[in-house]
């Protein structure tokens, strides 16, 4: 899921990459070893268990929503920031299962997508209708890393000003999200050119400035019409519980979004090292443009839930239940070994993939 509503800076500044020096670029060839192993040493764990996907959605929305609700109440200002907080982090998790959304089967978790949209989706503003069509363009074999995929900028080939500028654009995405859905929404089923410039521009989570969506198509588009209705009926019982509940419940929502946001941020920041210039690649290719954050560390489970610590080898397999990742990453690992191509996906954390994108954008073009 990458991540924010796409915004445009000063006609897409952030889209701007430092000029390129003439650099011969070898193509890696696909290691046609490693994804047999990533085929063949995990048919048994491909299915998705809905126990674990309706406890761990159920018990984060719960957990993220009683925090909420805590620090809203809390007379302690050091109590309602420690609980705020935790409702952060809870509905992060609880958010973040619009990227299993977008990629498990329409039968296999019979309700769950219709109780994520009414729990957690349109409460957060954030819809699966916004993810899904879209993030599947990001696992096209043809439009990875190209001008062609949403949620692809080369980050690393930008210039040093573009990498905290990309992290705090992500605090403007809940007032974005509340003016699109009370605002947008409304004003789009009234006059037709807001209604196309609404759903190309700020209807997918995206981070590419020059992407366009494209009109719903099939099952989709009822899907949108009943989860915009939802967003926009939300959206104006927010606003209205201003005059109900004064400013304080609203601002502290507002807050915790944006902490989420730049949270989510920070984990698109250092899901791919964002190197390649436009060209297509091999499978093998956008692997290992892909991070994995493997254990032994505890914390990427914080900052990377639900799967997303395993991104490479999310992108090797991408139908894989996130709950298997981690198997899965294990019986590759130990199959092929220290040094092969799975293991150099494989890197230590947050801070070291930030301070070598960053170094990357220091370097002359």
């Amino acid at each position: 899921m990458q991540q924010t509503l796409e915004a445009d800076i000063g006609q897409a500044d952030i889209g701007a990459t430092a000029p390129a020096a003439q650099r011969v670029r070898v193509p890696i060839a696909d290691d046609k070893t490693m994804l047999r192993a990533a085929r063949d040493l995990t048919k048994d764990i491909a299915e998705a268990r809905p126990a674990i996907y309706w406890s761990d959605m159920l018990l984060s929305a719960g957990v993220g929503y009683a925090a909420l609700a805590g620090a809203i109440m809390a007379g302690s200002p050091l109590v309602a920031v420690a609980l705020a907080l935790l409702a952060a982090l809870a509905l992060y998790r609880a958010l973040l299962f619009i990227h299993e959304l977008s990629h498990i089967h329409r039968d296999a978790l019979p309700g769950f997508r219709t109780a994520w949209n009414l729990l957690v989706g349109i409460p957060l503003l954030t819809p699966s209708f916004m993810y899904e069509g879209v993030h599947t363009l990001h696992h096209k074999r043809t439009q990875y890393g190209t001008v062609e995929d949403p949620e692809y900028l080369p980050l690393a080939l930008m210039k040093p000003w573009s990498l905290p500028l990309f992290v705090l654009i992500a605090l403007l995405a809940p007032v974005a999200l509340l003016f699109r859905f009370a605002v947008l929404v409304p004003l789009g089923a009234l006059v037709p050119a807001i209604r196309r410039l609404t759903w190309q521009r700020f209807s997918a989570l995206s981070i590419n400035p020059r992407f366009r969506r494209r009109p719903p198509e099939g099952e989709l588009r009822p899907r949108v019409l009943r989860q915009e209705a939802g967003g926009f009926l939300w959206s104006w019982l927010l606003i209205g519980s201003v005059f109900a509940l004064g400013w304080r419940p609203l601002l502290i929502a507002l807050a915790v979004v944006s902490v989420t946001a730049v949270l989510n941020q920070l984990r698109t920041l250092v899901a791919h090292l964002w190197e390649n210039e436009g060209e297509p690649m091999t499978v093998t290719a956008q692997f290992l443009d892909s991070v994995n954050v493997p254990p032994p560390g505890a914390i990427a489970e914080i900052w990377a839930p639900v799967g997303l610590r395993y991104h490479a080898l999310h992108h090797l397999m991408p139908s894989m239940p996130y709950h298997s990742l981690p198997e899965a990453h294990r019986r590759l690992r130990d199959n092929l070994g220290e040094g092969s191509t799975y293991d150099g996906a494989n890197h230590k954390g947050m801070a070291v993939l930030v301070g070598r994108i960053a170094r990357s954008t220091m370097r002359p073009r």
